[in-house]
Formats: C-alpha cells, sequence, structure tokens
C-alpha cells in the first residue's frame, strides 16, 4: 500500500512540473498600479507634459548574432523633487520590431516627492529582445523639475556577471 502511494505521489508530481509556466511580463503586481492611481483628471490637465523615451535589453548578443543572453531588467521611474509629487501617464514596453509588448497601466499614477517606482521583467522573459523600449507619457506642475527614467540590466552565471544601465531620453 505504501509502495502505490509514493508511486502515486511521484506520478502527481511528475505531471506537476511537466506545467508550462505561466508567462510572466513583470514582477510588478498590478493591484499595485490601482493603489498609485490618480482619479482627479480635471487637475492634471493643466500640468506641463512630457514623453521620455527609455532603451531596454531583455536579452543581448554573446558570441555571435546567433547566442543570446537573457537579462533581468529593473526599470526605474523617479521623482527627484523634495515637494511635489509628479504623475506618469503611460508606461508602455515595446519589443525590438516596435510592437507593444504590454502597457503598465490604464489611469496615471502618482509617484511621491523622491520616491522610486519600479518595473521588473524577469531574465526568462525575452520578449523585448535585443532592442526593447519603454515610452512614458508624464504629467507636472512648471518649475518641478522633470522625472528620471533609468534601467538596470544583471544577469549571473556560475561566476560570472554581467551589467549595465541605461537612461531615459526626453522626446517630447
Amino acid at each position: 500500500m505504501f509502495k502505490k502511494f509514493v508511486l502515486f505521489v511521484c506520478v502527481v508530481m511528475v505531471f506537476a512540473s511537466c506545467q508550462n509556466p505561466k508567462k510572466v511580463n513583470s514582477s510588478v503586481d498590478p493591484v499595485n498600479w490601482k493603489k498609485r492611481q490618480t482619479f482627479s483628471h480635471s487637475g492634471l490637465d493643466s500640468l506641463k507634459t512630457g514623453t521620455t523615451y527609455l532603451s531596454v535589453y531583455s536579452e543581448i548578443y554573446s558570441q555571435t548574432e546567433h547566442i543570446t543572453h537573457e537579462l533581468t531588467v529593473t526599470v526605474s521611474m523617479r521623482n527627484v523633487n523634495r515637494k511635489d509629487s509628479i504623475f506618469v501617464a503611460s508606461a508602455q514596453y515595446f519589443d525590438t520590431h516596435g510592437e507593444l509588448i504590454h502597457s503598465y497601466f490604464e489611469q496615471p499614477i502618482f509617484i511621491a516627492p523622491m520616491e522610486t517606482v519600479e518595473i521588473v521583467i524577469d531574465e526568462k522573459d525575452t520578449q523585448g529582445g535585443t532592442g526593447g523600449n519603454f515610452l512614458f507619457d508624464w504629467k507636472q506642475q512648471s518649475g518641478v523639475l522633470e522625472p528620471l527614467f533609468d534601467a538596470v540590466m544583471i544577469s549571473t552565471s556560475g561566476q560570472q556577471g554581467l551589467s549595465f544601465s541605461t537612461q531615459g531620453k526626453r522626446i517630447q
């Protein structure tokens, strides 16, 4: 009887381990975006607007164009103001071919003074490819410092580590 039970448990474990893992765009819980939403759009209409472009790499070429190395991407949205919040109206992630992969929130979110809000793209999520990028639309009061957008890409394997960063560029 005990052998049958052990065999049953082993069979269940084998079937459970063969399931395809759920594809994850980011380890950031979408519920957190709802907690940051701003609901008063009338107050945001009078704010100064801008758009920032940020390049990210969920994989890079290694040795040849046929071998790639997967990377974890941490995208940071930073408010460098000591007293004023800023608002990010959209954060859109595109792949190498310019196809939209993910739009992170539907309503503008706030970032409190000196706060950093992050999007993490898991190492196994290579949808962005070697030429992924983000577009951020943001709003702020006049006279307030613009938000900073940057990304850190990292991977470790055994004793080898690889990391580099990119900085956003305002395009509008």
